[in-house]
């Protein structure tokens, strides 16, 4: 168990996957700033910030109807989403380097 925390550590935290999730998190920022502002109830602002976690952000918009639902979607989807692009930089790299 140990050494499972210890890759998912590694893939969390390679520059590529926290790029990543810096970008989500300006972007659920962005999108709640822009739906606050908004008086008329028509912003669609939240889609961004789903679309940039897809596909897993996808599968947990079937959650119940809430703000925070919105919110969990995108974390977890920006999570596994963070693990995935990890570990494709880190094979990469290591595939470069020999």
């Amino acid at each position: 168990m140990n050494r499972i925390a210890t890759r998912v550590r590694q893939f969390l935290t390679d520059p590529v996957a926290l790029g990543y999730l810096a970008l989500v998190a300006a972007l659920v920022v962005w999108a709640l700033t822009v739906t606050g502002l908004d008086d008329s109830g028509e912003s669609m602002a939240g889609v961004v910030p789903v679309l940039a976690t897809a596909p897993f952000g996808f599968v947990l918009v079937v959650l119940p109807d809430h703000a925070a639902s919105f919110l969990v979607a995108v974390a977890i989807g920006g999570v596994v989403n963070a693990l995935v692009i990890g570990w494709c930089s880190q094979t990469l790299r290591n595939r470069r380097n020999g």
